[in-house]
């Protein structure tokens, strides 16, 4: 399922800015916040197995996001010169990456 959707989403909002891999960015991002969030709940509840944590992080989560295509359309602004870009593109990524898993941790302790 994660898969899927992941294609539908970044094939979609991937056409339609040029030179911005908006699609890929928005499922690696909101993938990772789901991911923080699903850690958060399992380290806080005894209701979520580690089966369904790893079924839902590794299955749905790792499906949705991509980070073969992550590097890919990196290396595309390299070749394409486009550096600014590839620069915003690579530190926007792994900045707010690292803050919506942060972030989805902390939401799940809030409930």
């Amino acid at each position: 399922m994660g898969s899927v959707l992941r294609y539908l989403v970044s094939t979609h909002l991937n056409a339609s800015v040029n030179q911005l891999y908006l699609g890929t960015f928005l499922v690696n991002i909101l993938g990772c916040l789901l991911l923080g969030i699903l850690v958060g709940l399992s380290l806080k509840n005894t209701w979520m197995t580690q089966e369904t944590t790893l079924m839902l992080g590794v299955g749905f989560c790792g499906g949705f996001t991509t980070f073969s295509t992550f590097s890919l359309e990196m290396h595309t602004l390299l070749r394409e010169g486009h550096i600014g870009m590839f620069l915003l593109y690579t530190g926007g990524s792994l900045l707010a990456g690292l803050l919506l898993v942060g972030l989805g941790i902390w939401l799940s302790r809030s409930f």
